[in-house]
C-alpha cells in the first residue's frame, strides 16, 4: 500500500512539473525577440541624373587622415561613420546652422569653437549619418560627451579639439554605443589617402559622394585645399544646409581663416536651395594644418591671401552646387541671376523667392516655360520691384521686358531651351546695382517619393 502512494505521488509530481515547463513555453517570448535584430538595410537611390562622372581626385593634405566604418546606426551593411584625424597645430574655423532646434552636436561644436582654443594640440572629426540627435533632450548632449570623450581618448587629444556631427532622422536616441564600439576600428584604418570613403559614409539620402579642391602657388610652395560635403534634402540657406569639411595645409591663424570662411558663406552655401526647409544639424569645419611649404598667409590684404580665399570660395562653390546637383528627385539644375536690384539685400530676396517658389520649380521640372511665374516670385518677395523696368530672361532669350512680353518673343524657342538639364534665369531690375545670384533644382515626384518613405 506504501508503495503505491509512493508512485501515486511521483505521478502527480511529475505531471505538476510538466504543467509549469508547459505554461513557461507558453509565456516566453520566442527566440527571435531575445536580441533586437539587426536593422534592415537602406535600399539605395538612383543615382542623380545631375551627378558628376566620378568622383574627383583630391589632394593629399598634410596632416589630416581619414577612416569610415559600418556602426549599424541606422541601417546594416552600409558604411555610416567616418573619423578624422587632424595633426597637432591646426587652426580651425567653423559655421553653422542658426536653425533654434539645433542638434546638440551643433551647440558643442560652437561652445568648443567659442571657448578657449589650444591650437598647439591635435584635433578630430566624428561624424555619423541616419541619425540626427537633434531633439533628444539632455540625452543628446550625453550622447555628444561620450562619443567625443571615447575619440579624445582613442587619439590622445583633448575631448574639447574633438568634433562630432549627426546627420539622419530627428527625434530619435543616437545609439552612440555602436559608434564608440566602433573607434579601435576606425583609429586602424587612418589613411590619408581615404577621403573618398568618408564622404561616402556621411551620405544619407545622398545618391553620390560630393569632394571638391583647389590648388595655388604660395610665398615658397603649394597650397592645397581639399573638401567633401554631404546634402540632398532638407536645404535651405542659413549656414550650412549640410555636412561640409575642408581641409587645407596652409599655414594661417584661427581668426584670420574664420574672417574668410565667414564671408565666403553667404554666396556659396547660403546661396542654395532644394526644398526652402533649413537642417537642425548642419555644420561647416575648416581645418588648416600648417604643413605647406609655403610662407604662412599673415597680410589679408596680400596677394596670396587673396589668392586663397579665392580659391577656398571655388571649393565652397563647387560643393554647394553638388548638393544642389544631388537634390532629392533633382532633373534639372538652375542658376538664378538677379542684377539692377536697387541693393544686395533686395537682390537676395528675389533670387531666394524664385528659386523657393514651388510653382517656378515644377514649371521647370515640366519645362513649361512660364515666365509668369518668376514674375509673381518677384512680386511676394518684398523686394522693390517696378513693372516697367524688369527683364526677364531664359539663357539668352529675353522673354519680357518694360512690363510686358518681349516684342519676338518665341514661345517654341524658350520651350526647347527647357529641355536643358542646367537653366540660367535672368532677372533684372532696372533699379540699382544689386546683385545675387542663387543655384536650386526643380521640384518632381522624386522628392515626394523619397521623402515620404525617408523613416521607413
Amino acid at each position: 500500500m506504501a508503495k503505491d502512494k509512493d508512485g501515486k505521488a511521483k505521478d502527480k509530481v511529475r505531471k505538476l512539473k510538466a504543467k509549469v515547463e508547459k505554461l513557461k513555453s507558453q509565456l516566453a517570448p520566442p527566440a527571435a525577440a531575445e536580441a533586437p535584430a539587426a536593422p534592415a538595410k537602406k535600399k539605395a537611390l538612383a543615382v542623380s541624373p545631375l551627378a558628376p562622372a566620378a568622383f574627383p581626385a583630391l589632394p593629399v593634405i598634410g596632416g589630416v587622415e581619414f577612416a569610415a566604418a559600418a556602426a549599424g546606426v541606422r541601417y546594416a551593411g552600409r558604411t555610416d561613420v567616418m573619423l578624422v584625424r587632424i595633426a597637432p597645430g591646426a587652426a580651425i574655423a567653423g559655421a553653422f546652422t542658426r536653425s533654434s532646434t539645433r542638434a546638440a552636436c551643433v551647440l558643442d561644436c560652437q561652445a568648443k569653437l567659442a571657448g578657449r582654443v589650444d591650437d598647439t594640440a591635435g584635433a578630430a572629426i566624428i561624424v555619423n549619418s541616419g541619425n540626427a540627435n537633434a531633439f533628444t533632450g539632455a540625452g543628446g548632449q550625453e550622447a555628444v560627451d561620450r562619443l567625443t570623450g571615447a575619440v579624445a581618448a582613442a587619439l590622445d587629444v583633448p575631448a574639447s579639439r574633438v568634433f562630432s556631427s549627426s546627420t539622419g532622422v530627428i527625434g530619435e536616441p543616437l545609439p552612440w554605443e555602436r559608434i564608440a564600439a566602433r573607434i579601435d576600428e576606425l583609429k586602424g584604418a587612418l589613411d590619408d589617402a581615404a577621403i573618398e570613403d568618408a564622404a561616402r559614409a556621411i551620405m544619407t539620402t545622398d545618391t553620390f559622394p560630393k569632394g571638391a579642391a583647389a590648388e595655388i602657388e604660395g610665398e615658397g610652395g603649394p597650397i592645397r585645399i581639399a573638401g567633401i560635403a554631404k546634402g540632398s534634402g532638407m536645404i535651405a540657406p542659413d549656414m550650412a544646409t549640410m555636412l561640409v569639411y575642408l581641409f587645407t595645409d596652409a599655414r594661417i591663424d584661427r581668426k584670420a581663416l574664420q574672417k574668410m570662411l565667414s564671408r565666403q558663406v553667404d554666396t556659396t552655401f547660403n546661396a542654395i536651395t532644394v526644398d526652402s526647409d533649413t537642417s537642425t544639424s548642419d555644420a561647416l569645419i575648416l581645418a588648416a594644418t600648417g604643413t605647406s611649404p609655403a610662407a604662412p598667409i599673415t597680410d589679408l590684404r596680400s596677394k596670396v591671401a587673396r589668392d586663397f580665399e579665392a580659391a577656398l570660395k571655388a571649393v565652397m562653390t563647387d560643393l554647394a552646387q553638388q548638393v544642389v546637383r544631388d537634390g532629392e528627385g533633382a532633373t534639372k539644375f538652375v542658376e538664378i541671376r538677379v542684377t539692377g536690384a536697387a541693393d544686395a539685400a533686395d537682390a537676395r530676396r528675389v533670387a531666394m523667392s524664385i528659386a523657393n517658389s514651388p510653382l517656378v520649380k515644377t514649371a521647370i521640372a515640366g519645362q513649361d516655360a512660364n515666365w509668369g511665374r518668376i514674375v509673381a516670385a518677384v512680386g511676394k518677395s518684398g523686394a522693390q520691384a517696378d513693372r516697367d523696368r524688369l527683364a526677364i530672361r531664359f539663357g539668352d532669350i529675353l522673354v519680357a521686358e518694360k512690363g510686358w512680353r518681349a516684342p519676338g518673343y518665341d514661345e517654341a524657342e524658350t520651350s526647347a531651351y527647357m529641355k536643358n538639364d542646367a537653366l540660367v534665369i535672368g532677372v533684372d531690375l532696372g533699379l540699382g546695382r544689386g546683385r545675387f545670384t542663387a543655384w536650386t533644382c526643380d521640384l518632381t515626384h522624386g522628392y515626394i517619393d523619397i521623402n515620404a518613405d525617408y523613416r521607413s
